[in-house]
């Protein structure tokens, strides 16, 4: 039996000419990344192993996210030993305030993640990668430490499920409705310790932010990794970027899959993740009206360029309901910055949203927009687990920015259309 794109990566990073699902392998890594949060852990356990030094200054990442800049003392204590590490080892890919962003949406950004590579991050969604082709996972902090010093990493070969996408996106259907219709499908474990594979003639119509966004979300499913095939968009996106040679895997026509799913993504509509899990969706027709008092748009799931401008898309001309709270978060400095000279960010603040730094704030509850008792929000986050973003009776629902924006104008879970047809507050 053929081995699959996931397979194909790690074999050739253990130098082993062939591999199969549940085998233990060791292999070497491209790339290791930690943020604000697991960075310190990390470097105080490879510390407590005897390290003195790091095996490769230019293939760590230290990426200051979660709670930069800084809310509190604790936070700033955390930065402070990733600022004295990376300073010490002389790491090349430190990310500080005023450079840095959300990592998920960094890393690509700076061509640090390129096809056929094999990278490991001390936070569950650096699965995002496999956007361009790369094998990508989150490990713990421990692991971490060991490939920090050594640049290896322990694997068991996970096997395999392939999504055949067909068809082409309606408008204002996203690669956010994608995923959580797929996971709404096969439910928060569906995919455990398993590759999501993704292929079929529908791949060309996903934009890379769109990419980004599936595969960012595939540990939602359980799935060890995410990944797609390389094609004409994944090699533009890289041109210009990338600045090393790369390698692009095939699955084998004969690879082994546990199961095969179709998707006609011409048949979906947007799709919300009611409260507390991501698999609790439904379609935007299935809601009753929901009120909600707070929509933030960003993260590393849906913080990029083409977010912020179906967002502004939906904002322009318009003003944001009383009582929402409405945050937008770029992920980037990069974006951010697009967002100032397409005009985005004017849009945003006279429909009465804040734009903020980019930082992942408000998604794992740190700050930037925290929820009170019994509070709802919409948002473009990854995760609505009890109390992800604040007090335990408050409630997260999942959607694309493209409905957050709708939402937060009409003060309730609605669709874009219903804004688009109605006209919402005018400004």
């Amino acid at each position: 039996m053929g081995m699959t794109m996931t397979q194909k990566i790690l074999a050739k990073h253990a130098g082993l000419s062939e591999v199969h699902a549940g085998q233990l392998i060791e292999a070497a890594v491209d790339l290791t990344l930690a943020n604000d949060i697991t960075g310190p852990v990390a470097i105080r356990e490879m510390e407590k192993a005897g390290f003195t030094s790091v095996f490769d200054r230019k293939k760590i990442a230290l990426v200051m996210d979660h709670f930069a800049p800084n809310k509190d003392i604790k936070s700033a204590e955390q930065c402070l030993t990733c600022r004295t590490f990376a300073k010490k080892h002389g790491i090349v890919h430190f990310y500080d305030v005023g450079e840095m962003g959300v990592e998920h949406a960094l890393l690509p950004e700076k061509g640090l993640t390129a096809a056929g590579e094999l990278i490991i991050g001390a936070d569950s969604h650096t699965c995002t990668y496999g956007a361009v082709g790369a094998f990508s996972t989150g490990v713990g902090s421990t692991d971490l430490a060991a490939g920090m010093a050594t640049g290896k990493a322990w694997f068991k070969v996970p096997s395999a499920i392939r999504f055949v996408l067909k068809g082409k996106k309606a408008p204002w259907v996203s690669g956010k409705d994608v995923i959580l219709h797929i996971i709404g499908k096969i439910g928060v474990d569906g995919a455990l310790y398993r590759s999501m594979e993704f292929t079929g003639e529908g791949v060309a119509s996903l934009s890379m932010d769109d990419r980004f966004t599936i595969c960012n979300m595939a540990i939602e499913a359980g799935a060890k990794n995410g990944i797609f095939p390389v094609d004409a968009h994944t090699v533009d996106y890289m041109r210009g970027r990338v600045q090393r040679e790369i390698t692009v895997f095939e699955p084998d026509a004969d690879a082994g899959y546990d199961e095969t799913y179709e998707i006609d993504l011409s048949q979906l509509r947007p799709t919300v993740a009611c409260p507390h899990l991501p698999e609790n969706t439904k379609t935007i027709d299935e809601l009753e009206k929901i009120e909600i008092q707070q929509a933030v748009i960003g993260s590393c799931t849906n913080g990029r360029i083409e977010d912020m401008r179906l967002a502004a898309e939906i904002l322009k001309g318009r003003h944001v309901a009383d009582g929402v709270r409405t945050i937008i978060i770029p992920a980037t400095q990069a974006v951010y910055l697009q967002c100032i000279e397409e005009g985005l960010a004017k849009i945003f603040i006279q429909a009465g949203a804040i734009v903020s730094t980019p930082t992942c704030g408000p998604c794992l509850g740190g700050h930037m927009g925290i929820l009170a008792q019994h509070e709802r929000a919409i948002s473009t986050t990854n995760r609505n687990f009890v109390g992800r973003m604040g007090h335990i009776t408050s409630e997260i629902y999942l959607a694309s920015p493209a409905v957050a924006a709708a939402s937060a104008v009409m003060g309730y879970i609605c669709a874009p259309e219903d804004v688009l047809e109605k006209g919402g507050f005018s400004l």
